[in-house]
């Protein structure tokens, strides 16, 4: 075997693995519809940062479910009139006594600027003494019926979390071309199959919607501890798991996010908020990352026209590798020829990933809402 059939042979063998033996990442398990009466008490905790754009819809869909709740928004030192465009959601639909505004305390050193304001919520929402905590953004439009589903989904499986990746924005050209690998790279990360297994250490969740029974919440330490994280989601799923909590991570078309990126720049200064931190701040981590990218998503792109064996594997390695990303594809709703360029998508995000890295070194780190994030400094992180 030469050294270009080793290098065709190793992404069919990689392709071969995620498509049989990653917990079927690629078919994850989307929120089964409930029809059972759900009488829990939730309340959702909302943190608001200059959302006035979106925040009016996400209130007015969360008060019109179909289990009543009650919602706090925390107030993170908004200047566009956050508070306003909230109050004026919940009057809309009617349940303006059923919304609490928060203007946030100053941010707390040590903490960031979304779980300090979560945490804030959390600590009002406990003189109602919820069955539930309903963690969820500002920016995300809940269909009447999924937190109810949801409920039922996890007191039906005895669930302490239960989160929803919801359905991201796919109305422009870059976010249908970024959007579903966004879910796909996502879930191949933190298969939802391993995340529901006990014996497994993988835990993960999704921001936009979790489902948290208080008791849980407080077993694993609170929100407190895991002050300083960034991807605090995945965070607080493993700190619940940690301390015996049970897990689910699932998918619904219905309820779905209203922010909206208009352009590759914007969706690459998202990904780059984040991807190194995800990497641990390791250059060693970073440098196989980037290597396994190549093998596994560029290499049968680059070797499908060599001599054979060579050719045949690459070929093969391209055919798994678009099989498994065509169901995300097809959630999304997009054309199936999508699947086929993955391997250019996964390139946009290796160079989303080194600008993070190189963002990290010069002690810059990622922008959100005028707050700077994951910021390197001279004794450590």
């Amino acid at each position: 075997m030469t050294l270009v059939d080793l290098a065709a042979a190793l992404p069919l063998a990689i392709w071969t693995y995620l498509l049989l033996f990653r917990g079927r990442f690629w078919a994850p398990q989307e929120l089964p519809r409930s029809v059972r009466e759900v009488r829990a008490k939730v309340i959702a905790v909302v943190p608001a940062r200059d959302e006035a754009a979106t925040i009016g819809r996400a209130v007015r869909s969360l008060l019109g479910q179909d289990v009543p709740l009650r919602v706090i928004v925390v107030d993170d030192g908004s200047t566009d009139g956050t508070a306003d465009v909230a109050r004026a959601g919940a009057v809309a639909a009617g349940a303006a006594g059923r919304l609490t505004v928060l203007q946030g305390a100053p941010l707390q050193q040590g903490w960031t600027g979304k779980l300090w304001a979560m945490s804030q919520g959390v600590v009002a929402a406990t003189r109602f003494d919820p069955d539930y905590l309903l963690f969820t953004d500002a920016d995300i439009e809940h269909d009447p019926r999924t937190i109810a589903a949801l409920v039922a989904y996890a007191e039906e499986r005895r669930l302490d979390m239960a989160s929803l990746m919801v359905r991201l924005s796919t109305a422009t050209l870059a976010e249908r071309c970024l959007i579903p690998a966004f879910v796909f790279f996502f879930l191949k990360l933190y298969p939802p199959r391993w995340i529901a297994c006990a014996r497994s250490k993988v835990a993960g969740a999704a921001g936009g919607c979790i489902l948290i029974r208080p008791e849980a919440l407080e077993r694993a330490g609170g929100l407190a501890a895991i002050r300083g994280r960034i991807i605090d989601d995945c965070a607080l799923a493993g700190a619940v798991k940690a301390s015996g909590g049970s897990l689910w991570l699932g998918l619904t078309r219905s309820t779905r996010s209203l922010r909206i990126y208009g352009s590759f720049g914007e969706i690459g200064a998202m990904i780059s908020r984040t991807a190194f931190n995800q990497l641990r701040h390791s250059w060693w981590v970073l440098g196989g990352t980037l290597l396994g990218l190549l093998i596994a998503y560029l290499a049968p792109v680059l070797l499908v026209g060599a001599r054979e064996p060579a050719a045949a594997c690459a070929a093969a390695a391209w055919t798994l590798m678009t099989l498994c990303y065509l169901p995300m594809v097809r959630f999304y709703r997009l054309s199936p020829l999508h699947a086929l360029l993955l391997p250019a998508v996964a390139l946009f995000y290796a160079a989303a990933t080194v600008h993070s890295a190189v963002r990290f070194a010069l002690g810059k780190g990622g922008q959100w809402k005028g707050r700077a994030q994951d910021v390197r400094v001279q004794d450590g992180v």
